[in-house]
């Protein structure tokens, strides 16, 4: 019997069907051996060496793995084809006492059976330099959050985390939002003149671009009345007519990234919800007779590349499902940017016949929609490029030029597949600074020649104010972390959900904003360790550990330089007697043992009531919010937190009357089966849904208002 022994549990079944009953496969449920999760685990004295030992959580799974690996005939790693699945398997190689240098190794970027196979007929020995970059890496997270986490605790309140990655990521937030309420508006207008050349039926709309052979830049109304007066005196002519093909090309298929960002702007997931299903996807999902099948490849990459093999599939696929026309010349080639690791492909369809409408009866809806827009995005990746007949006129009024534009399709090419900014404007309208007037873009121009003279249907003076730039969503704090080379694609999703989870930052709306805790922290991090938590010195560090995977570079070494320099701070910030203390927050309540306020602290377990005539008065008591009525017994329900902190909602009775709910109950009844409706905030909208798990009645506020009659229908 031979042992193949994977990462994630889920993919268990996919892979079991391909290597068949000599085969027994193992899941490891991620790392098994790590640094103690309570002791800084690294001996600085004697370089920086890790102190690994079996996590507590593991200690079956280990037993199981070494009472199967001892009657095993042959022993493959199969862990995850990056960083952490290499360490994960050099950790196995020293529980399980196999040589690291034999052909153990298996690796594949997709679940198929070619892949597997191709990994299995190709063993190799574990790569160290993969191996010592994620040392390297979780050895300076470690130092890291393991030494300034206790000054945070101490100088601002318990139970409080730092972190390289972490700390840096909540810099952008907190900086985005200074700059917001720095920021001081600045006025600037805009003309758009609707004009026609014969009837009236025929006007369009051009922009004003230049004065005097200058960007237009109109800063006032005294301006604009100024220029509205000139332009009365003149006539608007034709200047120039230019007419071209436009060419439009397809983007990339996705990496992690841009797959979370549309993700977020397109179908409305979370980082949490984008990553949950994509890995559901990639692992495989049971396709009817079929079984378990995995539908995309690894989802964990910052690379655009797409293999021989697939770009040959592609190929196929479009010229019998499309035609050749469809077809690019030549294959279409993507730049992956100079700082990715480029270790995978871009995230694709594993089988392109696997269409989504094929596949759809067996997806969640979540995952359907997905994979979708994975499918789409790639097969558009691979095809032809739209083109458009583009006409541009210059239209000229004494010194002021104005211009208008307009485009009629010749060709859809890749847009026939997939459109790659209308849908995801009408997500993410994301405001900016509109210094410049857009050009207009009309359909379809009027037939003009140069020279003709038009007529002025009206002029459209606005007067606008610049805007400051918008908080970041999870989609584009993504977006920022990769384009300035903070973490890796593996590290976004945990990293954004950590700030949250910690309440260092907090949802306004889809944006994200620095709570007063986070601020703090940040105020903290920036007066006593600037030189490291920074963008620049962050993102320096990514590029060190990329050098210790792919070359032969001492990574005790790097650890040694990071830290002479770390521990100065750290003393420095130890002795500074500074505190960045969160000042409490009074309230309306009045202490009932002495009658003074009542204001908000923060304490080891969060946020409670107590009297500010402290320390003469210690009475304190739980912070505890009413949001609606119990419907078992009438008495205010009120939120509160379980011991793991997730938020409940419970009756104020207990423990007489034992009612708790984990979504807000109401009083609204549900129209089918008189049960009372909870409510919940779910993408910015109030969804109602009927408490009886047996009931399926659900509507969101954006619903309109029926008649019980009409809801009755709705859920028939």
């Amino acid at each position: 019997m031979n042992l193949v022994i994977i990462e994630g549990v889920g993919k268990k079944d996919t892979i079991k069907k391909y290597l068949g009953s000599d085969y027994e496969v193992v899941a490891t449920k991620g790392h098994v051996r790590d640094l103690p999760e309570k002791l800084l685990g690294v001996d600085i004295q004697h370089g920086f060496e890790p102190q690994y030992e079996i996590m507590p959580d593991k200690k079956e799974i280990v037993a199981s793995l070494k009472d199967k690996a001892k009657k095993a005939d042959k022993i493959y790693l199969a862990t995850d084809p990056d960083r952490e699945g290499e360490a994960i398997s050099w950790h196995l190689c020293n529980i399980l006492g196999l040589n690291e240098t034999d052909p153990i190794r298996i690796t594949f970027n997709e679940i198929s059976k070619n892949a597997v196979n191709k990994g299995l007929q190709n063993p190799r020995g574990i790569d160290i330099k993969l191996v010592n970059a994620q040392q390297a890496r979780r050895v300076l997270d470690r130092l890291v959050g393991y030494k300034i986490s206790p000054i945070l605790c101490k100088k601002i309140q318990p139970k409080l985390s730092a972190g390289r990655v972490q700390s840096v990521a909540l810099k952008l937030v907190v900086d985005r939002e200074h700059e917001i309420k720095n920021f001081v508006p600045t006025e600037y207008w805009n003309l758009s003149a609707n004009l026609y050349p014969d009837t009236i039926k025929n006007v369009f709309k051009a922009n004003l671009v230049k004065i005097n052979g200058k960007k237009a830049t109109v800063s006032s109304k005294e301006e604009m009345d100024k220029v509205l007066a000139d332009l009365d005196k003149n006539e608007y002519k034709v200047a120039q007519i230019k007419k071209s093909l436009a060419k439009t090309h397809p983007q990339a298929p996705y990496t992690t990234s841009t797959m979370q960002q549309e993700a977020l702007n397109k179908l409305g997931f979370n980082l949490k919800k984008a990553s949950f299903c994509a890995q559901e996807l990639y692992e495989g999902v049971t396709l009817g007779e079929e079984g378990k099948v995995a539908l995309i490849t690894y989802i964990r990459t910052d690379s655009v590349r797409v293999a021989p093999e697939a770009q040959e599939m592609a190929k196929n696929f479009i010229l019998q499902a499309y035609g050749n026309k469809y077809l690019p010349s030549k294959p279409n080639l993507y730049k992956t940017k100079s700082s990715a690791q480029d270790a995978h492909e871009a995230i694709r369809p594993i089988n392109l016949e696997r269409t989504p409408e094929k596949v759809k009866p067996y997806l969640s809806s979540d995952n359907y929609k997905l994979y979708k827009l994975i499918y789409n995005k790639f097969l558009a990746s691979q095809m032809a490029e739209a083109t458009f007949n583009s006409v541009v006129a210059d239209i000229n009024n004494g010194n002021y030029s104005f211009k208008a534009s307009g485009k009629t399709p010749v060709f859809d090419g890749f847009l026939a597949v997939y459109n790659s900014d209308k849908k995801a404007k009408e997500k993410e309208v994301v405001e900016e600074n509109d210094e410049n007037f857009e050009e207009a873009l009309n359909a379809n121009l009027p037939e003009l020649t140069e020279g003709l003279v038009l007529k002025l249907d009206k002029l459209l003076p606005v007067q606008k104010f610049t805007k400051p730039p918008q908080r970041f969503s999870e989609a584009t704090l993504v977006k920022e972390m990769e384009e300035k080379g903070i973490g890796r694609p593996a590290t976004y999703t945990p990293t954004i959900t950590l700030l949250a989870s910690r309440n260092y930052t907090e949802k306004e709306g889809k944006y994200l904003k620095p709570t007063e805790l986070g601020e703090k922290i940040n105020e903290l991090t920036e007066k006593y360790f600037s030189d490291i938590i920074n963008v620049k010195f962050t993102a320096n560090m990514e590029s060190q550990l990329d050098e210790v995977a792919e070359h032969d570079i001492n990574w005790r070494d790097m650890v040694t330089n990071f830290y002479t320099d770390f521990s100065k701070l750290l003393y420095a910030a130890d002795k500074d007697s500074l505190k960045f203390k969160i000042p409490p927050k009074e309230t309306d309540e009045v202490c009932p043992e002495c009658g003074h306020k009542m204001v908000i602290r923060t304490g080891k377990y969060g946020e409670f009531l107590a009297c500010s005539n402290y320390p003469k008065c210690h009475h304190v008591q739980a912070i505890v919010s009413e949001v609606g009525k119990c419907p078992k017994c009438g008495k205010p329900v009120y939120e509160r937190k379980s011991k793991k902190g997730k938020v409940f909602y419970g009756c104020s009775g207990y423990p007489e009357c034992d009612f708790i709910s984990w979504e807000i109950p109401t009083e609204k009844k549900c129209p089918k089966c008189n049960q009372y409706l909870t409510k919940k905030m779910v993408y910015g909208k109030m969804r109602y849904k009927c408490s009886n798990a047996e009931c399926d009645y659900v509507y969101t506020e954006k619903d309109k208002e029926k008649t019980t009659d009409e809801v009755k229908q709705q859920n028939v």
